[in-house]
Order: structure tokens, then C-alpha cells, then sequence
């Protein structure tokens, strides 16, 4: 499953070091907007304890873990919609990401250029989707212009009709939204509609990044514009997080990594939280399959049957499906592996069966 989380903010946000940070790479994050100048894109693995410990059970070579690719997009600017800056091209980036991270500054720095004037996280979110509005707005003429040249059409059949009536509906919806800056019910109204329609940037799913500085690292909420930005968003919307200190932090080795967490306080890298929190907001879980040469992790969308799941393994295991062995791993906390068997804990599930989280595979197949 190719999941992609695109890292989105003004110039000079932090995006570039956040993900550098992310990912170990080396994009240049340059003290001058525009630095970013195509969309970098790199695989990071998704934290997972589980793994290690039944790579013991299992006695495997190796781990596969699961992986989110995360995508530096350039700093947009007021206008980008109509080509400022850089212009269209990194607003059709977005579109081919599953969750929106928007980084927003929020600490004072008179050595980091900042061209829009006094820090003002709130107001660099809304510039943002602004442009991201103004491009749907773009989009959904074009749209409406195809649906009623469709509808002219004598060969169109009824449903077809209807489908497109409705969807002119809910664009003629999204358009008043628009006009009104009104991201919140785009989300919605799009989430709601039962009626398919093109893509909309203003309508995916995000998360926030508040940047921090090093002193508040102790206690981030105490940071005015952090505080601001969780009134607005709520909690669970809002990381905040030192990017300088991460990115620190991921150039060290375990054991300095360590020494410095404990000065600093931290349990983990905040940068964990960041990646496991966007996969838990894409609504996503894994099941692993486990064997002597291997303990591979498996992202799949909740909800998603044991015989799709076997699809993401290989299509020739969803297109052969007969049943699955399965037992789940906090089994094995109560339980050794040899004796699951013996108590029941290994199952025979059928193609209907919903995969949970943490669920232990093994498909029988025939082709």
C-alpha cells in the first residue's frame, strides 16, 4: 500500500528540515524561500516494537516494517493559485497525497528570513488553503463545464443523468464554500456525499506541525501561537514539535541520540509521534506475516477484509483465497507460540473476516 503524507507551508517554515529529519535525507534547507524547487520524496518506516519481538519468536533473518513516504513540497505563497512563486505545479503535488501536514513557524527568529512579516501561524494556515481553494475553484468550473456538455449529450441514459445532476449539486455546494472560505464544510460536504466527484485539495484529510523552538521544548503548549493553534484545531490535530532538535537528533548515533533525549527530557524523538500519528489519521493498521526468512509489516485501511489483505501480499493470494490461519499478537503476550494451537488461539477465518490491527497471517491459497 503506497501511503503518502506531503509536507506543505510558507517558505522558511521548517518543512525541508522536518523532512530531512523524517527521513535521514539530505534535501538542501536553505535559509531563502524557494529552496525546495521540486517535490522530494522519500520512504521512512513506521515504528513498530511489535516487529522486534517476533522476529525473537520467529527466529527470522530479517524485518520489513511498513513505510509511509513523506513528500517535501516547496513553499507556497499568497497567489501561488494564479502562478506566484512557484506556482501551480506544487499545488498539483498535493493532490496526489493521501494526508496534508502544514507546517506552521511558530517562534521568533530575526536570523530565519520571514517575508510575510510578524510570526502568525493561524494566518499562514488560512494563505495556504486559500490557494488550495482557489485552484478547486479552478478545477470545479472545468468540471461543471464537462457535466453540461455531458448532459446535452441525446446518448446519455437515465442513471447517467441523475449521477450527473447530482454531482452538479454538490460542486454548485463546494462553490459557495469556496466563496466563503469555508474549508471546514468543503471537508464535509465532500466526506457526506454519496455522489463521486474530482478530487479536491482543500478537501483532504491534515494534521499541524507547530514548530517550535529549543525552549519550549519542555512544555510546547505554553507557546502562545501553539496554544492558538490547538483552540482552533483541537488536540489530537496538533503536534508540536522542535525541528531543529530532530533533525540534531536524527544525524546521531543510538547512543548519542540517547544521551542528548535524556538532557533534553524526551522518551522518544517527537519525529516517532509525527510518523505514527499520520498513520493513525489515515485510518490505517497492520498485520504482519511471519516466518523464518522474515517478519513483514503490512499497512492496510481498517476495515478491510482477510482477503484483501492477502491481495496486498500478492494479487494471486485475494484471486486464490481459500482461508486464513490467524491469531493475533497480544496472544503471544499471554501465551508461547507452540502452545496457541493447543488452546484455540490460531483460527480459520473465512474471506469476510475483518483483519484487526496486530493480526498474524498465514493464507492458504490455490491458483
Amino acid at each position: 500500500m503506497n501511503i503518502k503524507v506531503g509536507l506543505v507551508g510558507l517558505p522558511n517554515v521548517g518543512k525541508s528540515s522536518l523532512f530531512n529529519a523524517l527521513t535521514k535525507s539530505s534535501v538542501p534547507a536553505e535559509n531563502y524561500p524557494f529552496c525546495t524547487i521540486d517535490p522530494h520524496v522519500a520512504i521512512t518506516h513506521v515504528p513498530d516494537d511489535r516487529i522486534e519481538k517476533l522476529q525473537k519468536t520467529y527466529d527470522s533473518k530479517k524485518q520489513i516494517p511498513a513505510t509511509v513516504s513523506f513528500v517535501d513540497i516547496a513553499g507556497l505563497v499568497k497567489g501561488a493559485a494564479a502562478g506566484q512563486g512557484l506556482g501551480n505545479q506544487f499545488l498539483s503535488n498535493i493532490q496526489e497525497v493521501n494526508l496534508v501536514l502544514h507546517v506552521l513557524r511558530c517562534f521568533e527568529d530575526d536570523n530565519v528570513i520571514r517575508e510575510q512579516g510578524a510570526i502568525n501561524p493561524l494566518e499562514d494556515f488560512e494563505t495556504i488553503v486559500n490557494e488550495l481553494m482557489l485552484k478547486d475553484l479552478e478545477s470545479l468550473q472545468k468540471r461543471q463545464t464537462k457535466i453540461q456538455a455531458q448532459l446535452k449529450k441525446h446518448s446519455i441514459s437515465t442513471q447517467e443523468k441523475k449521477d450527473l445532476e447530482a454531482e452538479q449539486i454538490l460542486l454548485g455546494k463546494i462553490a459557495q464554500f469556496i466563496d466563503n472560505l469555508d474549508v471546514a464544510n468543503i471537508r464535509q460536504a465532500v466526506l457526506e456525499s454519496s455522489v463521486p466527484t474530482i478530487p479536491l485539495l482543500s478537501s483532504k484529510n491534515f494534521m499541524v506541525i507547530a514548530n517550535v523552538s529549543e525552549e519550549d521544548i519542555d512544555n510546547p503548549e505554553q507557546n502562545k501561537f501553539v496554544q492558538q493553534i490547538i483552540e482552533k484545531f483541537g488536540k489530537d490535530r496538533v503536534i508540536p514539535v522542535c525541528v531543529k532538535t530532530e533533525l540534531e537528533l536524527s544525524q546521531l548515533d543510538d547512543a548519542e541520540k540517547q544521551e542528548m533525549m535524556d538532557m533534553l527530557g524526551l522518551q522518544k524523538p517527537m519525529l516517532e509521534t509525527v510518523i505514527e500519528k499520520s498513520y493513525q489519521n489515515l485510518g490505517l493498521i497492520t498485520f504482519f506475516t511471519c516466518g523464518p526468512q522474515e517478519i513483514h509489516a503490512w499497512p492496510i485501511k481498517q476495515g478491510t477484509s482477510i482477503k484483501s489483505a492477502a491481495g496486498e501480499i500478492h494479487s494471486d493470494l485475494e484471486r486464490g483465497f481459500i482461508c486464513a490461519e490467524v491469531f493475533n499478537y497480544n496472544d503471544l503476550q499471554d501465551t508461547p507460540f507452540a502452545k496457541l494451537k493447543e488452546i484455540g488461539k490460531i483460527r480459520t477465518e473465512g474471506k469476510d473476516y475483518v483483519t484487526q490491527d496486530g493480526d498474524i497471517v498465514l493464507v492458504r491459497f490455490n491458483v
